[in-house]
């Protein structure tokens, strides 16, 4: 059998060398020593424990720097300022494949479509507001648990990233009162993501999209509203659907409700069977009062509902968060 000095020279020697320096602390010399340790009096055994001991922790600090080595030589720079090709032949870590819209992009606009051949405007949402958009003009009392930290995230200068599209109803109404008052109607859908403070998990995220839509004219009635969602549901799902509403509250909405609709065959439904979709309602009138809309000759109705929920039923995905988990297997499928 090898001496242990012998042993750690010819080990050594390998690490210099090796692709997989680690797989050395698994070579047969080492088990050697180890098997002879048992045999040894015990009065020999603690030197010899030792001396082993300080050859593997002496590979191991060589196989550390290997592997810095190794990384180092697979290192090569990438020029971001230079021209495509001169990139692509000694750096060979270039993408293959050509890159693709997420899925949540390429349904959103899918919504979107749907609504704009309906005659509303789309409007993208802000990714900061404040919290005059975001709570007072939308009727929110000065001590609603929305306005609370531990729901709604806010910078250290009191800005908040919206934790839902009806930060831009104000806007909206306010841009299109002129437009209102000259005989016309406002009609505009809001979209874009949103933020709120959301333990993860299969059914929640604390970033995801939402599309809100706001109807205002002097004729506006609840009877048009559940139609105008009725037809856009029909329009995503691509099929007839019946539809029901049950009581909820919201304050920017009175009555507030949830729209309900009877689960279509494409997702596996069955007669009976329900799914909450949005929230809805008819605009409150202190929300018009606030974009000075008189509500005694003006009123409107409103929805918003998340833009991942409706994907997730449309191709049966059961987890939130594989929307933003970068699995390519996951994207692939949306690859048209």
């Amino acid at each position: 059998m090898q001496s242990i000095d012998d042993v750690r020279h010819a080990l050594l020697a390998k690490v210099v060398t090796s692709d997989n320096p680690r797989d050395i602390l698994k070579a047969a010399e080492i088990k050697a020593l180890y098997s002879k340790l048992v045999t040894l009096d015990p009065s020999e055994r603690g030197a010899y424990g030792k001396a082993v001991n300080d050859l593997k922790v002496a590979l191991e600090a060589a196989i550390v720097a290997r592997e810095a080595a190794l990384d180092d030589e697979t290192v090569q720079s990438l020029d971001v300022t230079a021209p495509w090709d001169v990139n692509t032949g000694p750096v060979g870590l270039l993408p293959t494949e050509q890159g693709t819209q997420h899925p949540l992009t390429k349904e959103l606009e899918v919504v979107i479509d749907i609504f704009t051949r309906m005659g509303f405007a789309a409007i993208e949402s802000r990714q900061i507001d404040d919290d005059f958009h975001m709570f007072e003009t939308l009727n929110f009392p000065k001590d609603h648990p929305a306005r609370d930290g531990y729901d709604t995230f806010r910078t250290e200068e009191d800005f908040i990233p919206p934790a839902h599209t009806s930060t831009m109803q104000h806007r909206i109404l306010k841009d299109g009162k002129a437009k209102l008052e000259a005989g016309g109607q406002i009609a505009s859908v809001s979209y874009g993501r949103v933020f709120r403070n959301e333990d993860v998990d299969a059914t929640h995220e604390h970033t995801f999209y939402q599309c809100e839509g706001v109807f205002v004219s002097e004729t506006a009635t609840l009877a048009d509203m559940l139609g105008t969602l009725q037809a856009f549901f029909e329009a995503y799902y691509g099929q007839t659907l019946k539809i029901k509403t049950q009581p909820a509250y919201f304050p920017f909405v009175e009555p507030g409700l949830e729209f309900v609709i009877e689960k279509p065959a494409a997702l596996g439904g069955k007669t009976g069977e329900w799914l909450e979709m949005l929230g809805c309602g008819m605009i409150h009138p202190n929300v018009l009062r606030a974009a000075e809309i008189d509500p005694a000759k003006y009123q409107g109705f409103a929805w918003g509902g998340g833009i991942e929920r409706l994907v997730m039923l449309k191709y049966g995905i059961e987890d939130l968060r594989y929307f933003e988990s970068g699995k390519l297997a996951f994207l692939r499928k949306f690859v048209s």
